[in-house]
C-alpha cells in the first residue's frame, strides 16, 4: 500500500501480485488511479508505506542489506512520457555515457535501429553528431521519445520500463517499435504503461488501476 504524507487516503491498497522473470506487464487506468506511483514503488524510488518487494525473495528495503536496493535500481531503464536531453549530440544522448570517449558506437547504432530512429538520423548532415538543442528543442515529440526508448535499450537492462513511452507516436512507428520490445520479452522482464489497450493487448499480465 502507498500513502503519500500530506494525503487522507491511500494512493492504492494492498496489492499483492508476482511477477515472473521475462513477462511483459501491462499498466493501464485513468489519469491520476495510481499506475505512475506503482512503478515508482517497483523501481524502489519510493518506499511503500505498507508491505515490501521482494526480488527472489530478498527484500530490496531490508536495513541489513542496503545493496538490495541499489542493486535493483541499476537492473531498470526507465523511459517515461516526457524524456529529458542533454545540448549535446544524438549518439551522447542515447548513450548518456560521463564522456564522449566512454560510449560505445556499434551499441549506439543498433539501439537506434530499434527504437526505429535510424532513417530519421541518417537523412541528417550531421548523422549521430546532430545536436538536438536545449532539451531537445531541435526535435519533435515522438523523435525525443524515440531517443529515450534508444536510451534504454542500450542500457541493455535486466527490467525495462515505459511510461506512456510510445504516446507521442503514430500508430505506425508505434507498432514497430512495439515489435522490438515485445520480442524482448523472455531476455527482459517489461512493464508498460499505456492508455491504449491495442498497446497492451499481447501482454502477459494486464494490471487495471484503480485496483479493485
Amino acid at each position: 500500500s502507498l500513502k503519500y504524507k500530506k494525503s487522507k487516503s491511500n494512493v492504492f491498497s494492498r496489492i499483492n501480485l508476482e511477477i515472473n522473470k521475462g513477462e511483459v506487464i501491462g499498466i493501464k487506468g485513468q489519469t491520476g488511479s495510481g499506475k505512475s506511483s506503482f512503478l515508482n514503488v517497483l523501481m524502489g524510488l519510493i518506499k511503500p508505506s505498507f508491505g515490501k518487494i521482494e526480488i527472489d525473495g530478498l527484500n530490496i528495503y531490508e536495513n541489513n542489506y542496503p545493496f538490495n536496493l541499489f542493486k535493483w535500481r541499476k537492473t531498470i531503464a526507465h523511459v517515461p512520457q516526457n524524456i529529458f536531453l542533454m545540448n549535446s549530440s544524438i549518439a551522447e544522448n542515447i548513450a548518456f555515457e560521463l564522456t564522449k570517449e566512454e560510449l560505445n558506437m556499434s551499441k549506439v547504432v543498433k539501439a537506434a535501429e530499434e527504437a526505429n530512429l535510424d532513417s530519421f538520423i541518417k537523412n541528417l548532415p550531421e548523422g549521430f553528431d546532430t545536436l538536438v538543442g536545449e532539451n531537445g528543442v531541435k526535435l519533435s515529440g515522438g523523435q525525443k521519445q524515440r531517443i529515450g526508448i534508444a536510451r534504454a535499450l542500450y542500457k541493455e537492462a535486466s527490467v525495462l520500463v515505459f511510461d506512456e513511452a510510445t504516446s507521442s507516436l503514430d500508430t505506425f512507428t508505434e507498432s514497430k517499435i512495439l515489435k522490438t520490445i515485445y520480442s524482448l520479452r523472455g531476455d527482459k522482464t517489461i512493464f508498460i504503461i499505456s492508455h491504449r489497450l491495442e498497446t497492451l493487448e499481447k501482454c502477459d499480465q494486464l494490471i487495471e488501476f484503480p485496483i479493485k
